[in-house]
């Protein structure tokens, strides 16, 4: 049965007041897409009896099933090449110049969906800046689902998911094989703080960042919701930490306190002089 108007009305407003997420009209065969295989999973006739029962029961299981199914967690290891090569060659070099008095070092992968980009972090810290191993460092990655923050802190991937942009050495030195899966070693799993965190919601006492990923997550907000996020993370960046943005998110006309960088195709911003 076709998704009617009401039920997608109902569904996008409250997508959108639960996640920030915005569903356009149009996006119909979306919702189809994404909430049948859950009302099947339910053992419900389709979509109209799963908005029945939300408007019921107010269920909050079901309710967060419906936003863990509506969230796109597309991702994979060392997305993009800019942002990785400013980080490496640029960022981080001297961030750690500059932190060398007090060996602390505060980053947050906002978006960290099944965990490919902070594992990617972390592997890229470890290779390649091993002096951070007697540093203070502390790295939290979010994600809204807990159901992909669960896959992440597992660290395991199939055989695809370790061929979309892994490095074949950091694949030999940072994996165990076991069987048809890959599963991180504990020396790069246990660098990263798994938490659940809503952008659009309160968010929990966080630390003054160094570096901030939050990548290709805001493309799905509206224009209120990326500035009210912009604005908080700018309070939680430190004066000389740097912002990376996806490729085809900015803070131009959003949010006037940041700059980007000379690192153009990095998405790479920090605080406005």
């Amino acid at each position: 049965m076709p998704l009617s108007t009401s039920d997608f009305d109902y569904i996008r407003t409250f997508v959108a007041g639960r996640s920030g997420i915005v569903l356009e009209t149009g996006k119909e065969y979306l919702v189809e897409a994404r909430l049948q295989p859950l009302a099947t999973r339910l053992r419900l006739a389709g979509i109209p009896e799963l908005v029945a029962a939300m408007r019921r029961t107010r269920d909050r299981d079901l309710e967060r099933q419906v936003i863990e199914s509506m969230t796109t967690h597309e991702t994979t290891f060392f997305r993009d090449v800019a942002p990785w090569e400013a980080l490496q060659k640029h960022v981080l070099p001297r961030l750690i110049q500059a932190r060398r008095v007090t060996r602390q070092l505060k980053l947050w992968c906002a978006a960290a969906s099944t965990g490919q980009e902070p594992y990617s972090i972390a592997m890229l810290l470890a290779d390649q800046f091993p002096e951070l191993d007697t540093w203070q460092v502390q790295f939290i990655a979010s994600d809204l689902s807990l159901e992909v923050l669960e896959r992440a802190r597992a660290g395991r991937y199939s055989q695809l998911e370790v061929n979309r942009g892994l490095p074949a050495h950091y694949l030999v030195k940072y994996f165990t094989r076991h069987g048809a899966t890959w599963e991180i070693r504990p020396e790069i799993r246990k660098r990263v703080d798994f938490q659940q965190i809503n952008l659009i919601e309160p968010w929990p006492v966080l630390p003054a960042f160094d570096i901030v990923f939050i990548r290709n997550v805001m493309i799905y907000f509206d224009t209120d919701a990326k500035r009210s996020i912009l604005g908080r993370i700018r309070q939680r960046l430190r004066a000389d930490g740097h912002l990376f943005l996806g490729a085809a998110e900015t803070t131009l006309n959003i949010d006037a306190g940041f700059a980007r960088t000379e690192y153009e195709r990095a998405g790479c911003y920090r605080i406005a002089a």
